[in-house]
């Protein structure tokens, strides 16, 4: 029968046994993580075909599988089963008590025709809109899983919009030949005039006073859906199945609570548009487990909604632990924002591994966001090939950043309210990365400090170094760098209580320290070797050389 083995959802799953207490931190221990309760299904097992589904590529099975989940459900739930074929289907509606088995030779295609999916309030980066709808969706659900070891895929192409820059010459004319249009600068192909017009239309598909669905028809392509969007169910399990090709995010969790992925997989083309593998937004006890993403966007993603929306929403992701799973490509492997208005705690990430995303442990705000982020605790991480930062703590996402003199300069500094964003209490440790642009970046705003950062056992083989700024309580103990660009090796700029324990830097530094501004105070370095280092120090833009103390 196709049902989940019942060892696995007798109980609530237990997560904490896989990893030993750590020694970094007083304040917590991974003995007790937390946990994701798991559905329950029946046996009972209803199969698409005798509901009238064909398996020929041709056939809209809309209605055919949609029937064997309503049935399902009304009998007090199972199994429905897509057993092997191509199965071409329209938006499919998950229900109660229903576990969605897609067999490992079974291909669910979602149809290119754009007509099946109904424009319908929705939730886009935070903010209520107007979206074509998924092409599978649940509200206010209980116990359901999609569960198998088959592929459901999104027709993503036809939807998304795509850079001249992001394809190879022949790629271009190949889409330019199946037709679309091409923006006025040439370097843009948009999928139709309907999505050419919103690009012009400012705010186009927000929900707001005045607007209505009716009056967003003309811009109805520009509504790229999430793949799998599940707002406000409880007990989730996604296992075994590979989702791929999605129009915009692939998988979207909002407001939902026990949430379990094992052995999923995601595949989106490197070059899609906000391509994101799992966004899991505002959920409450979540697992991540032995999972694997391609994405063409941020790999494992939390958020909890944006600017006032998300702070009135009010609801952090919180209870989260993710490990044993793989990030390909995407901009980021594991990442927290920049939507998360509502605040992100108590969130687990172990034994991962990033290979090749844009940035590989990446925490990014921006002022008006307001949220805290906090109690944050990763481990045995490894990284290879990363393009920018391997660690990054940014808080000008979309804005910018000061530039090295104005940041030392005396500023009239804006007022902190409920919508300056903070990080705080972070603890990393046993991280590993060979190859990136950067190895590590704290950048905090001036009238918020990015607090109580810990790194413990940190190996960094990168281009540049480290760049501590606006930061308070910033501990790196046990790390190493090596970096071809080491002049200097550690930029600090209008940061306190920042301590280096033991540490230990490649053969071929020039200048070891950088430490800048009038804000700067009580930097000091432990238990370190300086004298390899061409140059040791150099202060500027007001920092004073007592800030520095070098303790054996």
């Amino acid at each position: 029968m196709f049902h989940i083995k019942q060892a696995v959802l007798a109980t609530c799953l237990v997560l904490g046994a896989y990893v030993p207490a750590s020694a970094q931190s007083q304040s917590y221990s991974w003995k007790n993580l937390p946990k994701a309760a798991l559905p329950v299904f029946k046996k009972d097992t209803f199969n698409i075909i005798k509901y009238g589904a064909k398996p020929d590529g041709i056939t809209l099975n809309t209605a055919s599988i949609n029937n064997a989940i309503a049935a399902c459900s009304a009998k007090g739930g199972g199994v429905v089963l897509v057993p092997s074929g191509l199965w071409l289907t329209g938006p499919v509606k998950l229900k109660n008590n229903v576990n969605l088995h897609v067999s490992r030779a079974a291909l669910l295609q979602f149809t290119a025709d754009k007509s099946q999916y109904k424009l319908i309030e929705g939730n886009w980066e935070g903010h209520a809109a107007y979206r074509n709808e998924s092409p599978i969706s649940g509200t206010g659900l209980v116990n359901i899983g999609i569960t198998g070891e088959g592929v459901i895929d999104g027709n993503g192409e036809v939807w998304r919009a795509i850079g001249k820059d992001r394809l190879t010459e022949e790629e271009w004319k190949r889409k330019v030949a199946s037709g679309g249009v091409i923006s006025e600068n040439g370097r843009s192909w948009y999928p139709s005039e309907s999505y050419a017009k919103a690009m012009k239309t400012p705010r186009a598909g927000y929900i707001e006073p005045g607007s209505s669905a009716a009056a967003n028809e003309p811009y109805k392509d520009f509504f790229r859906p999430n793949m799998l969007v599940l707002t406000s169910c409880k007990k989730i399990l996604l296992q075994n199945t590979t989702f791929q090709n999605s129009g915009a995010w692939c998988l979207h969790t909002l407001m939902c609570q026990d949430l379990t992925l094992q052995g999923v997989k995601v595949r989106n083309p490197w070059n899609a548009q906000n391509g994101d593998a799992i966004d899991v937004e505002s959920c409450k006890n979540v697992l991540i487990d032995n999972s694997t993403f391609d994405a063409g966007d941020d790999g494992i993603c939390v958020k909890s909604g944006r600017d006032e929306e998300g702070r009135k929403r009010g609801m952090p992701t919180e209870n989260m632990v993710v490990k044993n799973s793989i990030v390909y490509r995407g901009h980021g492997g594991f990442v927290i924002g920049s939507e998360m208005s509502g605040g992100a705690r108590n969130i687990f990430v172990s034994d991962c591994t990033f290979m090749g995303t844009d940035i590989g442990l990446r925490f990014k705000t921006t002022r008006g966001r307001g949220g805290v982020v906090e109690k944050i605790y990763i481990k045995n991480i490894a990284m290879k090939d990363i393009i920018t930062s391997a660690i990054l703590f940014d808080m000008y996402y979309t804005g910018k950043s000061p530039t090295d003199d104005e940041s030392v300069t005396d500023v009239a500094l804006p007022p902190v309210t409920e919508a300056t964003p903070q990080f705080r209490d972070f603890y990393v440790s046993n991280v590993a990365c060979n190859g990136a642009d950067r190895g590590l970046l704290i950048r905090g705003l001036p009238e918020m400090s990015i607090k109580n950062i810990n790194l413990d056992n940190i190996n960094l083989k990168t281009k540049n170094g480290i760049e501590i700024i606006e930061g308070k309580g910033i501990n790196l103990k046990n790390v190493f760098v090596e970096s071809t660009n080491a002049n200097p090796l550690i930029t600090v700029r209008n940061s306190n209580d920042v301590k280096f324990d033991n540490l230990r830097y490649g053969a071929n530094t020039q200048l070891l320290f950088s430490i800048g501004g009038k804000r700067s105070g009580n930097i000091q370095v432990l238990h370190s070797d300086l004298s390899k280092a061409a140059k040791q120090t150099e202060f500027k833009a007001g920092a004073d050389s007592k800030v520095l103390t070098v303790s054996k």
